[in-house]
């Protein structure tokens, strides 16, 4: 079990996600994506002695990098629940929110919690919550054909989708799919041999995803940002790959998931929020040397509007 804080992972565009937020010495902000406590840590140095973090994160092995500042509240929680707490606290606006929503490489990198294929004899666990939910194995032999199909070509934007889950269905009824081994060894006939390492990735992302709802949590979270942060307050998220992207792209410009855009009398476009920059942010060629996992990531920033 990787247990410190500097291995648990490498924050992904610190600088870049950090100075997004324009921080404020007196202000309220919140990392809802903890892990390894890189970006809270950076918030800390920037804040002044009236300011809070609030810093949520769902696995307990992220308490283990809790950072000692009076200023700082951890929150055991799923991100999905960010309106819920902050009420709870009695916070009613926050001037900022960061999250970096990649996988820690210490998930990667612990075979216990079974996201990386690398470990074969591992279990196909995936949970983000190991204290509750169904895991990669439940979902792997309890769905139906139909709905892995739906969970892979969905999820992992695999196009054998229906292949995929067809070969599962038929090696599970020899014996239950537990580990991960198991799970490759069902489906290796179907990927192509040069593309079989970038296949399987997809297979466990939509997995995890389905397991941990993402998707869901993601689009509750970012609601709630909308409306929690105050005007001029800023929304700073670290995506990697394409569907949680697209739902952060979505909010940013629209105010809702699904992209859809309202106009006003004149055809102004009707938003609670404004990108700060038209582009996204990318790491440097620099970070990209000494992180090889940052590779996909995409900064998107934007500020709520008056």
């Amino acid at each position: 079990m990787i247990k410190t804080a500097e291995t648990y992972h490498v924050s992904v565009l610190l600088n870049e996600s950090v100075g997004g937020l324009d921080i404020q010495p007196d202000g309220i902000y919140v990392d809802v994506t903890f892990g390894g406590g890189g970006h809270s840590r950076e918030i800390l140095r920037r804040l002044g002695p009236g300011g809070r973090l609030f810093g949520f994160d769902q696995d307990e092995d992220a308490e283990k990098n809790i950072v000692g500042d009076a200023r700082f509240t951890f929150v055991r929680s799923n991100f999905r629940y960010l309106k819920q707490w902050m009420r709870y606290y009695g916070v009613e606006q926050i001037d900022g929110l960061l999250a970096d929503l990649g996988v820690s490489s210490h998930h990667f990198d612990d075979p216990e919690r079974g996201f990386s294929f690398r470990f074969d004899d591992a279990a196909l666990d995936m949970r983000m919550n190991k204290r509750a939910g169904m895991t990669a194995a439940d979902v792997v032999n309890g769905y139906t054909e139909e709905q892995l199909a739906d969970v892979f070509y969905l999820y992992g934007e695999l196009k054998q989708a229906r292949r995929i889950a067809s070969a599962v269905v038929k090696a599970r009824q020899q014996a239950p799919i537990l580990t991960i081994g198991q799970l490759l060894r069902a489906t290796e006939q179907i990927f192509a041999r040069e593309r079989e390492k970038k296949e399987v990735t997809k297979l466990f992302q939509a997995l995890r995803i389905e397991v941990n709802h993402e998707m869901a949590a993601l689009r509750e979270m970012l609601l709630g940002a909308c409306r929690l942060l105050r005007p001029g307050g800023r929304l700073s998220v670290i995506t990697y790959h394409s569907l949680e992207d697209r739902i952060v792209k979505n909010v940013m410009r629209s105010g809702n998931a699904e992209g859809r855009v309202e106009q006003d009398f004149y055809g102004r476009i009707q938003s609670p929020l404004h990108l700060i920059y038209n582009r996204v942010i990318t790491p440097s060629a620099e970070e990209l040397e000494q992180n090889p996992r940052s590779r996909s990531a995409k900064l998107r920033i934007a500020e709520k509007t008056e």
